[in-house]
């Protein structure tokens, strides 16, 4: 049996993963539609598919048996809502988006939906989640991003933070990773991916950092357990085209896809 996927939109993650499917390159999963603002260009980009597939409307996307949201947060809700009333496997990469809606996972249980959050840069998830079968006594976060990748951010805006013209690393955020996913929608779905792997969005604490100093999306996290104590260090390269966003994301829907129908899985 072979899977449809729905993609919106199809920016930076969602053309990528795409043309993986286009190109048969994930077993048992094809490509079945994409959805975008303009469909027009998306059209266009999608010149060169081996199937072009129909350009629909973001509800329409839960015609298919597993829907892969890429959008921007603000019409997350136009896509989760449809695929899980519909009973469909959902992937969000907007998961602070998902934080403020976890009424979303009870509505899963009774429709027999799943939603799978992809680890996108968060390496060491897996051991979040072993972590959190025990009890986890504290989860710290620091994010270091180029001042660049952070413009824009409503929580910037709405406080009359500059990270303009910065010479050092300047300290624009600490709470929580709620409040952080509210101030951040674009920048900290790994705070809301790690909140939610671990002790939750309210007991997760996070810094955010403009670093003029850094070319990287840089991440570090200490855990304390029962069970283990650990820190982890992530540096993610910007993609040209949004440099929100790491390159690795993209990869890690693929590898999230592709172990939907894999013989074999590696990790939890």
């Amino acid at each position: 049996m072979t899977l449809s996927v729905g993609i919106g939109s199809f920016g930076t993650i969602g053309r990528q993963v795409a043309l993986e499917l286009d190109r048969g390159n994930i077993p048992g999963l094809r490509l079945g539609l994409v959805s975008a603002r303009d469909k027009a260009r998306a059209a266009e980009r999608m010149a060169g598919f081996r199937r072009p597939v129909p350009v629909v409307g973001l509800a329409a996307l839960a015609e298919c048996d597993v829907v892969l949201e890429a959008a921007p947060a603000a019409v997350f809700a136009e896509i989760a809502e449809p695929t899980i009333a519909a009973g469909k496997l959902f992937i969000p990469t907007s998961v602070g988006a998902l934080l403020p809606r976890m009424d979303l996972v009870d509505q899963a249980k009774a429709t027999g939906a799943r939603i799978i959050v992809p680890t996108g840069a968060l390496l060491g998830l897996d051991a979040v989640r072993a972590a959190a079968e025990g009890v986890i006594h504290s989860v710290k976060m620091v994010t270091r991003k180029p001042p660049g990748g952070l413009k824009g951010a409503p929580h910037l805006e709405n406080n009359n933070i500059s990270v303009d013209g910065l010479t050092e690393a300047k300290l624009v955020f600490e709470g929580t990773a709620r409040e952080g996913a509210i101030g951040f929608p674009a920048n900290v779905n790994v705070a809301a991916a790690l909140s939610l792997a671990g002790i939750g969005p309210d007991r997760t604490t996070l810094q955010i950092w403009a670093d003029p100093g850094v070319d990287r999306n840089t991440h570090h996290i200490e855990v304390e357990a029962d069970s283990a104590r650990f820190a982890l260090d992530i540096a993610t390269i910007p993609t040209e085209e949004n440099p929100k966003t790491g390159k690795i994301t993209a990869l890690s829907v693929i590898a999230c896809l592709r172990s939907l129908t894999q013989t074999l899985k590696v990790g939890t």
